[in-house]
């Protein structure tokens, strides 16, 4: 088990540390600013393209792709880790990058199981930056964490796949620069249960596809917004099926691996940053006479900061490492546990990080509110809490079933 990194991730890691220091950094107080004089909180500001150019520059783009293909060479899950967490310490820089949730899930998915002439249309535009994309898969009238429930009909009608259905939390479909919906529904209910399930790619100008409205996180408008959706009649040709029917919780299960250890990859930057505030804010406090920094309870809170993250840290690079070394499929157990602790941990630091600002921690001065907002949403985001543990206590108990079996 090596959990070094490659000499081109090392080279990759000066050079984003360096374009963190250099122009994200500096660019947050723009960023904030840009975004107040916009005409709606879904708009992108001119800053974050020309961070997002100057990356290009740079060759900091598409990092977080492991297939090699005609427009990108490939990374490691493992060699990833360190530029997603860094990515992870500023809210706009993993965009910077072309490095953003939902877009990488849907450019991983697209170029596993896309056609020629999808990929031409939807993930070219998509590895350049040219445009945005959402998932629809969640549904608000059932409990989407077992997938199997969705209701959304895809039937087939001729040449053309028809769909119907209520979709909402679809992430990134507010942004104006979002052109395609990756929509998971039900195209034969008669179907194994797993089978059951299609993709297809449909236009989000395709007629009968209607936004409704826009889902705030604890109050908070994300700028790419989290929609609810409705699909009346909405027809896409034939060609527009991603992969083959009845194959879409498969392709579901292959896109959520990858995106719940970059989730958790970042959340350690965003983990590590609450940590920083936390130390300074320490350091500047007197109570009674007496910085804060000195009070052992405090003292404590940060010792169990550093550890906590460092452990969750090892963890999210072993998973990636057995990604790497033996498949997706085999570390579903390691994905699912990393998926769990990592944003509990990081609710754990950033709740006290905020305890430690006082009154303004929960204010939106120091950005923790926000932090811990949007890591909050990750026990919800890409299955809950509930059903990772399900799975790990599973894989276990069908471990001590099978030695009971070959003892007798």
């Amino acid at each position: 088990m090596d959990f070094e990194f490659s000499p081109r991730a090392q080279k990759l890691q000066g050079e984003l540390l360096a374009f963190m220091d250099d122009f994200v950094y500096p660019a947050e107080s723009v960023f904030d600013s840009q975004m107040a004089e916009l005409p709606s909180p879904h708009h992108t500001p001119q800053v974050l393209e020309d961070l997002k150019a100057e990356a290009r520059r740079r060759g900091l783009w598409n990092l977080f792709l492991p297939h090699k293909t005609e427009w990108n060479d490939g990374l490691s899950n493992l060699d990833y880790a360190p530029l997603a967490e860094i990515t992870g310490r500023v809210s706009f820089a993993a965009e910077a990058l072309n490095c953003s949730a939902p877009d990488t899930g849907n450019m991983e998915i697209l170029t596993m199981f896309g056609t020629p002439e999808q990929q031409d249309r939807w993930l070219k535009p998509l590895l350049h930056g040219e445009i945005r994309s959402s998932f629809a898969m969640t549904e608000p009238a059932v409990a989407s964490s077992d997938a199997t429930n969705i209701e959304c009909s895809i039937v087939r009608d001729g040449d053309d796949y028809v769909i119907n259905g209520r979709k909402w939390w679809i992430s990134g479909s507010a942004d104006p620069r979002c052109r395609i919906l990756i929509v998971m529904g039900k195209s034969d209910p008669d179907a194994a249960r797993h089978r059951q399930q299609s993709m297809v790619l449909v236009p989000i100008d395709t007629p009968g596809v209607t936004v409704v409205r826009n889902l705030p996180v604890f109050g908070y408008v994300d700028r790419e917004g989290h929609c609810e959706i409705t699909f009346e009649n909405v027809r896409v040709p034939v060609s527009n099926l991603l992969g083959e029917e009845g194959s879409g919780f498969a392709i579901a299960q292959a896109r959520l691996g990858p995106g719940r250890i970059h989730h958790c990859m970042r959340t350690i930057g965003v983990t590590e940053r609450a940590l920083e505030k936390m130390t300074a804010r320490a350091q500047e406090r007197v109570t009674f006479g007496t910085p804060i920094a000195e009070r052992g309870q405090v003292q404590d809170w940060i010792a169990d900061a550093r550890m906590n993250i460092d452990q969750a840290r090892l963890y999210t690079l072993y998973t990636a490492w057995k990604m790497d070394q033996y498949g997706n499929k085999a570390a579903a157990t390691e994905i699912a546990g990393i998926k769990v602790a990592v944003p509990q941990m990081a609710l754990r630091v950033i709740d006290r990080a905020i305890q430690v600002h006082g009154g303004g921690g929960v204010s939106d001065d120091f950005g923790l509110a926000k932090m811990y907002a949007h890591t909050r949403i990750l026990q919800l985001a890409d299955g809950p809490d509930e059903v990772h543990r399900r799975s790990i206590a599973r894989n276990e108990l069908r471990k001590e079933t099978a030695k009971v079996g070959a003892s007798l």
